[in-house]
C-alpha cells in the first residue's frame, strides 16, 4: 500500500474536530484513504454523491 503522506494529519485534525473534507484530483486515493480511516476508528463513512448517505443527513438520529 502507497504511504499516505497526510495520514497523521488528517487523524490529529479528527481528534480535534467532528469532521474534515478530503478534495483533490481524480483517482488519486480519497475514497481509499477515507475508508481506511473510517475502519480504523469509530467513525460514519459518508459519500455525498449517494442518494442514501445524503438522506442521512438530512434526517439525522
Amino acid at each position: 500500500m502507497i504511504t499516505r503522506t497526510h495520514l497523521e494529519r488528517l487523524t490529529q485534525a479528527l481528534d480535534a474536530q467532528a469532521g474534515v473534507v478530503l478534495l483533490g484530483p481524480r483517482q488519486v486515493g480519497k475514497t481509499t484513504l477515507a475508508q481506511d480511516i473510517a475502519e480504523a476508528r469509530d467513525a460514519v463513512y459518508l459519500d455525498m454523491e449517494r442518494t442514501a448517505d445524503r438522506q442521512i443527513l438530512e434526517e439525522p438520529v
